[in-house]
Formats: structure tokens, C-alpha cells, sequence
């Protein structure tokens, strides 16, 4: 495998060559025409991760606050976003991956997808998945449904990871950053998913209020594909996941 590979690396030109090696430096990979953020094969067990998922954007005023924020602490996110929401935020949607975000789909108008039937499922999911790929160049976006209803059919043509939760400060009711803050803080265990909304500026600023507190813990943020594949769960289409705890 070494050889192969030493063959293969041989063979590229000179700004190829460079251009890989500065990659490696910077603990950049591009896989799949994605760039992500290199981190070890596994996290240090003594290491606890932890996930940040927002819902319901993009919102250009908030999200790209946010997208500040996490950029200063150098912290990925996922986004699961609302596909009427993308027309004129592109640019922010081909940020989020740029930056090393994962982005997720939230139907396109944020009905609940339960009871559904065939047609109007895909019209809600499948067009915001059309639409994400012609921006990113890629599919294989995970789902999160509105309110985390699931059921049956939900499951049987997700075609994709279902992603909830299991941290919710509900965040949207009383907007009270610092009820928020010390609730996720206080709640926060190696493996969790939490649920918050770039589409409130007191969710923005407890979302980094959050991140600072936890790093003084000793967390380690990551997106949800990579806290799965640091814990050695393979991501099934209907198959629903809440965390990855220990």
C-alpha cells in the first residue's frame, strides 16, 4: 500500500505535489470534494467530543455571526438547513463547508414530515437536497426532521442518517442566553448531539459562550459525521441517532 501510494504521489506534478503537502500541513483533507479538517484517527479516550447542530437557517445576519465566532475558536458546526431559506445565501451554504461544517438538510419549509406521502416527502427533501448539491457539488446530506417527529415512513425514505438530539435548551422560548448557556453547560456529557438555532442572536451568542465554556472543560468539538467516526458508528440511512455517548 505504501509503495502504491509513493507511485501515485511520484506521478502528480510539482504544484500538485506542493499543493497536497500544504494540505497535510495545515490538517486539511479534501475528500469528496469536500474540505475537512484532519484530526486523528481517534480522539484520545481521555478526550470528550461533543457536537453543535443548528437548525433553521441560513439567516445572513446570524449565521454569518456565528460562522465568525466558530471561525475565531476554530470550531466546526452542523447546519441543518431550510432549503427555501438557501436562494441568496449561497455564498454563506459554500462558507459553511469551506470552513469545515457539515450541512444537513431540514426539509424545504420546515413541515413535519410524518404522515407525509411519497410525493410531498421528496418535495420537501430531495428539492433541498437538489438544491445544497448544486452549490456544494456533492450529495450525502444527513437529515433532521422538524420538531424530531419520526415514524415509519419518515425512516423508510429519509435515504440518509437521521440526526436528533440530546441536548435541547429549547433556545427558541424565552431567548435567554444565559439560562441557555448554563443549561447546556450543566448538561453536556462525552458523545452529545446539541440542538440550537442560528437564527436568534441570543442563540448565537450562548452557541459561543457554549463553546468557550466547554473548551475550558476540555471538550473537543467536532460535526456529527466525525463524532460518529470517531466512535466507530457507521452512519445508516434510517436509522435514527439522538447521541454518541460512551
Amino acid at each position: 500500500m505504501r509503495y502504491r501510494i509513493q507511485r501515485v504521489f511520484g506521478r502528480l506534478s510539482a504544484f500538485s505535489r506542493a499543493l497536497l503537502l500544504l494540505l497535510a500541513a495545515a490538517g486539511l483533507l479534501l475528500t469528496g470534494g469536500r474540505v475537512t479538517r484532519a484530526l486523528p484517527a481517534f480522539a484520545p479516550q481521555s478526550q470528550p467530543l461533543i457536537a453543535l447542530t443548528f437548525d433553521d437557517g441560513p439567516r445572513r445576519s446570524t449565521t454569518t455571526q456565528l460562522l465568525d465566532g466558530l471561525a475565531q475558536r476554530g470550531v466546526p458546526a452542523t447546519f441543518f438547513l431550510i432549503g427555501e431559506l438557501v436562494p441568496d445565501n449561497e455564498d454563506i451554504v459554500a462558507r459553511m463547508e469551506a470552513e469545515g461544517h457539515q450541512v444537513g438538510i431540514h426539509t424545504w419549509d420546515h413541515v413535519s414530515l410524518t404522515g407525509l406521502n411519497a410525493r410531498d416527502f421528496y418535495s420537501q427533501v430531495e428539492r433541498t437536497g437538489t438544491l445544497l448539491y448544486q452549490i456544494l457539488g456533492h450529495g450525502g446530506f444527513a437529515l433532521r426532521p422538524p420538531y424530531g417527529m419520526v415514524d415509519n415512513g419518515v425512516k423508510k425514505r429519509a435515504g440518509a442518517p437521521i440526526i436528533l438530539w440530546s441536548v435541547d435548551p429549547t433556545d427558541w422560548d424565552d431567548k435567554n442566553t444565559q439560562r441557555i448557556v448554563e443549561q447546556v453547560v450543566s448538561q453536556a456529557q462525552d458523545g452529545d448531539i446539541i440542538l440550537l438555532h442560528d437564527i436568534y442572536p441570543t442563540s448565537v451568542e450562548a452557541a459561543l459562550q457554549i463553546v468557550d465554556a466547554l473548551h475550558a472543560k476540555g471538550f473537543l468539538f467536532v460535526t456529527v459525521e466525525e463524532l460518529a467516526r470517531q466512535r466507530q458508528v457507521p452512519l445508516e440511512p434510517g436509522e435514527v441517532y439522538c447521541d454518541f455517548r460512551p
